[in-house]
């Protein structure tokens, strides 16, 4: 299983946010840059970045700092937020980023999803961010009638690196991750799922990786590290 610590961008700052909700936004004193260091210093190998400023379409301002993080030996960054384009694509990719995540422009235009897989084989994530079984889009501000499970079945058989399934309800909440709900996700598609939102402790995880779906690949966390909930240390030595 792989741990993904989670660093959430905005206005060059690390932030988590509760819920979605950009009113409730924690900033942190540590920088990304930083933050990254100390990850990877500890043995995580595989970091998860959100550029909030993006997904909000406030342009490209953190991307100094994304191709700074890129430059850390070995490794391996996924990042969304944002992600509206071929050549976007290309750039993060030319920086050295692992995966990319698409969330919105890939729900509004599947057509898009498909050619980014086929140009960027085995590069391209799909981000599921769920509220109440139903997606959101635009940095969650967007609610959608779209089921999650639907809009599942539809992308099947296109050639998706990996899905990161997002419970909205609990990100940030620091109430437990939704096990039930991503491994639901996991049984409607031959691709590596990726729990995210709500974990809260390292007992949290240690359940994901006990009960782990045969597809689900690993978990983010963000809050919980943040706030001193998990002992960082301690959980690099469960990788």
């Amino acid at each position: 299983m792989i741990i993904f610590p989670a660093i959430d961008i905005k206005g060059g700052k690390c932030v988590r946010l509760l819920k979605g909700d950009f009113n409730k936004i924690t900033q942190y004193d540590k920088s990304p840059i930083d933050q990254a260091h100390e990850f990877f210093d500890l043995g995580f190998s595989n970091i998860h970045i959100v550029d909030l400023d993006a997904a909000l379409m406030k342009n490209h301002v953190n991307e100094s700092i994304v191709k700074e993080i890129s430059k850390i030996s070995k490794i391996k960054i996924q990042i969304g937020g944002g992600i509206r384009s071929l050549d976007h694509i290309k750039k993060l990719l030319d920086f050295g980023i692992d995966k990319v995540v698409i969330g919105t422009a890939a729900v509004e235009n599947i057509n898009f999803l498909k050619i980014a897989c086929e140009k960027f084989s085995n590069k391209i994530a799909l981000s599921i961010d769920v509220r109440k079984g139903y997606i959101a889009l635009s940095g969650w501000k967007k609610q959608t009638d779209i089921l999650a499970s639907d809009f599942i079945k539809k992308i099947k058989d296109i050639n998706i690196s990996r899905i990161i399934y997002t419970d909205i309800d609990r990100d940030g909440t620091k109430s437990g991750p939704n096990i039930k709900e991503t491994a639901n996700i996991a049984n409607l598609i031959e691709v590596p799922v990726v729990i995210s939102g709500g974990v809260a402790s390292i007992n949290d995880v240690l359940d994901v990786k006990k009960n782990q779906h045969s597809n689900i690949e690993g978990i983010i966390i963000g809050k919980s590290i943040y706030d001193g909930n998990i002992d960082i240390k301690k959980l690099s030595k469960i990788i």
